[in-house]
């Protein structure tokens, strides 16, 4: 008689703690366990997901001001792994230089992290993805770093046209429908779904095998 395997469940979240916040990869906090970084233009409702998949209100700041989110910000749960929440993007009157810096400083930790574990982009589901959107989604791809695309904002769509903005995203990203996840912060659509989907990016490394004792010669 066979196993039946074991359905994966989404973590209970006991803790979910700000660490600090870094503009660059000397104030970054010590690598330690795998990182998800959460990705999207300002004011898609990223603060918004992030309480929400930890079901806490206030841990991460919202605001009805976009561009409030200047640095990085490290968020510890549940000891085991570590939520990033990057600057948002591509609103017009956050200062240039303050747009300029967005993006070697976002780069950099892409770059840099060696424990990164994936990227969650966030879009609107209200619109199509933006040049900006499209941009970071092929610069990832383009570095190989793996990233799951989610559509915020369902509850603000009317059930008649979520099937054609969901067709449309997924057309202009490249990917089936079927690969993007459909979000809504208030309501907790999505919420369960996108929590399977980060489950094995938060598995530690597995321990190498060891060596084999090797066979003594009897010669």
């Amino acid at each position: 008689m066979t196993e039946t395997a074991r359905a994966p469940r989404i973590p209970n979240i006991s803790s979910a703690t700000f660490i600090k916040s870094a503009v660059k990869p000397g104030h970054y906090p010590p690598a330690g366990p795998p990182e998800v970084a959460f990705a999207g233009r300002s004011n898609v409702g990223k603060s918004s997901l992030i309480n929400c998949l930890l079901q806490r209100k206030k841990l991460v700041r919202t605001s009805r001001t976009p561009g409030r989110t200047q640095a990085i910000n490290f968020f510890d749960v549940n000891g085991a792994f570590i939520f990033v929440d990057l600057p948002g993007y591509g609103y017009a009157r956050v200062p240039t230089a303050l747009r300029l810096s967005w993006g070697p400083m976002v780069e950099a930790y892409l770059k840099q992290r060696t424990k990164l574990a994936g990227v969650v982009q966030i879009m609107d589901l209200r619109h199509p993805p933006t040049p900006d959107d499209l941009q970071l989604w092929n610069w990832l791809h383009g570095e190989a770093i793996p990233v799951l695309g989610v559509l915020t904002k369902a509850d603000k769509v009317r059930p008649g046209q979520r099937r054609g903005n969901l067709q449309q995203a997924a057309i202009s990203l490249g990917v089936a429908p079927e690969q993007l996840i459909v979000f809504a912060a208030p309501t907790g659509e999505g919420r369960q779904r996108l929590w399977l989907e980060l489950l094995p990016w938060l598995q530690p490394p597995a321990a190498p095998p060891k060596p084999a004792d090797q066979a003594s010669d009897p010669g």
